[in-house]
């Protein structure tokens, strides 16, 4: 019997996650014809269906797809980049086709953007640590250099993506001039360790004066930390896409026993079998009413629950993007 839910806090959207999905809407709404979207806004299948079912947005992962998307709908002729940041070569290619740009990136995915660019100039060598050579983050910060930067895995992850190099055999042309930079999702302490690594190899090394770790990863990292001995089972809600999510589910499966869930609808009963006390947390991109959903069916069928939540809301806020024009496009890139 199910006697008390710990729901941790912080969980669910991040300030990055709130500013991309308010700019899709906002323009959505004041746009005269269907807007577009280059990849999921974010990584929740939820969050984008809602999207598409409410607002009638076109998702697109090449903007190639606009063009067909012409023939059966009328367009608004703007284009949102969604919260992962995009390659300078798609915004330049979205510029050509004459489509006014809101850039929903992350500003902390911007941030490696920035470094990617400056070391590359410097003349250095970038190693790229990421999950996957195909996740929208690690393509984006890719093509802001791509003659300078090896995409290198996690060392945990070693062998999954044989795109991304080993940490512990990653030869660079020149071991003086080696910088190291990270997608923004990935685990603390792999990421820490893999930095270690290099660090070793490379005694040169140079990393960013602050890490490019988001916080909201950690911060959610942390919380889960922090329940983990407190539970039998911890429920992380999370599409199988996201990144962030799946480091929690990873982090939680290490500490207890885990289940991921995309929202309620996938619980079983006989999952709760001997478990008197259970963890709640979910990633950077699902929504708080499937977290909401979820404790509603715990007390449906343990309605004398106790629901604990600990920890601190994060007060963070991002500016909402300015719409751009081609040409203003153009001049920056």
């Amino acid at each position: 019997m199910v006697e008390r839910v710990y729901l941790a806090k912080p969980r669910g959207f991040c300030a990055g996650v709130v500013m991309a999905i308010r700019a899709v809407e906002k323009e959505a709404r004041r746009s005269e014809g269907d807007l577009v979207v280059y990849h999921q806004i974010v990584h929740n299948e939820t969050v984008v269906r809602r999207l598409e079912e409410e607002y009638g947005v076109h998702f697109v992962e090449d903007l190639d797809e606009i063009e067909e998307l012409k023939k059966r709908h009328r367009l608004s002729g703007k284009i949102v980049f969604s919260a992962h940041g995009v390659a300078p070569q798609v915004r330049r290619k979205a510029a050509e086709l004459g489509l006014l740009q809101i850039d929903a990136t992350c500003p902390l995915v911007t941030k490696v953007h920035t470094e990617a660019k400056k070391y590359a100039a410097l003349g250095y060598t970038i190693l790229l640590i990421g999950d996957s050579a195909d996740h929208q983050e690690v393509k984006g910060t890719l093509g802001e250099a791509p003659e300078n930067t090896i995409l290198v895995a996690v060392h945990t992850q070693v062998g999954k993506d044989p795109r991304l190099a080993d940490p512990r055999t990653v030869e660079v042309p020149d071991p003086e001039k080696v910088v190291v930079l990270t997608q923004t999702t990935l685990s603390v302490d792999d990421t820490d360790a893999t930095i270690a690594i290099l660090k070793e190899r490379f005694p040169k090394l140079v990393t960013p004066s602050r890490s490019d770790l988001c916080y909201a990863t950690k911060n959610r990292q942390d919380a889960v930390r922090r329940l983990a001995r407190h539970v039998d089972l911890f429920l992380v809600l999370s599409s199988r896409h996201s990144s962030n999510g799946m480091r929690l589910f990873e982090l939680a499966s290490a500490l207890t026993r885990a289940v991921r869930i995309d929202g309620p609808e996938d619980l079983k009963e006989d999952w709760f079998e001997g478990v008197r006390h259970v963890g709640i947390t979910s990633a950077a991109s699902t929504p708080e009413d499937l977290v909401q959903g979820t404790v509603a069916w715990l007390k449906a069928r343990w309605p004398n629950l106790e629901l604990r939540e600990d920890g601190e809301w994060e007060q963070i806020r991002f500016r909402e993007p300015r719409p751009k024009t081609p040409e203003e496009v153009l001049a920056e890139l």
